[in-house]
Formats: C-alpha cells, sequence, structure tokens
C-alpha cells in the first residue's frame, strides 16, 4: 500500500541516508523508507541485504507486514541516474526513490517515483516526537542491575 500523499522528506532522515552511505563507501547501501503524517521519517534496512560496489540487494520477502513509500541508495559513482535494475526495483517499492553519491549532501541526491520519472522532494525541518524508548530502557536497565546487586 502506497501513502496517498508525502510532503517531503524529513531533513535528519535524510541527513540518516547520507551518512550511512558516505560510510558504505566503496560500496552502496540500501534501504527502504516509511511515512509519518505526510512525511518520510524512517529507514529500513532489512536482514539480508547485501551490497557491492555496483549494486545493493534488498531481500523485500524479509519486509514485515508494513507499507513502504520507496526506497534509499546510493551510487558511489555519484551517477544519480537510476540503471535499469534500478527501475525494476522502484516498481516494487513505491514512489519515492532516492539516489544519493557524493559529496553527499544535501544536493547530492534525485528522487524518482516508481516509473523511474524524477521527482520533487521537500526537504522538512521536523521535530521528532520522543518515543520515550531511551528512559524506559534505562529504567528497566537500572531495575534489573540493581535487583542483580542485591
Amino acid at each position: 500500500m502506497r501513502p496517498r500523499k508525502v510532503r517531503g522528506i524529513a531533513r535528519d532522515t535524510l541527513r540518516f541516508i547520507l551518512e550511512a552511505s558516505r560510510s558504505s563507501l566503496p560500496v552502496e547501501f540500501a534501504g527502504l523508507l516509511q511515512v509519518d503524517e505526510e512525511i518520510i521519517t524512517e529507514v529500513l534496512i532489512l536482514p539480508g541485504t547485501e551490497s557491492s560496489r555496483m549494486s545493493a540487494l534488498v531481500r523485500l520477502y524479509m519486509l514485515p507486514n508494513m507499507a513502504v513509500a520507496g526506497s534509499a541508495h546510493s551510487h558511489p559513482s555519484g551517477d544519480l541516474r537510476p540503471s535499469e535494475q534500478d527501475l525494476i526495483f522502484f516498481l516494487r517499492t513505491g514512489d519515492f526513490n532516492i539516489i544519493v553519491g557524493p559529496p553527499f549532501d544535501e544536493q547530492s541526491f534525485a528522487c524518482y517515483d516508481g516509473g523511474g520519472r524524477r521527482r520533487d522532494l521537500a526537504i522538512l525541518d521536523v521535530e521528532f516526537k520522543d518515543s520515550g524508548f531511551d528512559e524506559d530502557f534505562e529504567d528497566d536497565f537500572e531495575d534489573e542491575f540493581r535487583e542483580d546487586r542485591l
């Protein structure tokens, strides 16, 4: 199921994609994109994803039962045009498919729809909601640690 409307991508999410891609050099980085309240905010890295200098293989059968808006992957060569394999992949992943390349800044990405046509994607400054996970985890860990010492 594809989201009906996407207003853009959160700046922090794009920065994550860019940094993950830079860190993955010389091989490609790949992930899937999720939307929350009409904004791309999440990058899913599926188990079994394989990367090389020429491609990344995302095992879509590993995707849990959840909707994705598209994909994000890098082209270490810096060529932001989709390959034939990219176009086939875009048909299966959604309408917002991002390709990034060196120098991995906010100007070095392109977005394509499911048919491989270039599309605009706004970069939005979004304040993420604190899930409280870190605090809950710390509280549980401290409680467990305290019990072990008694």
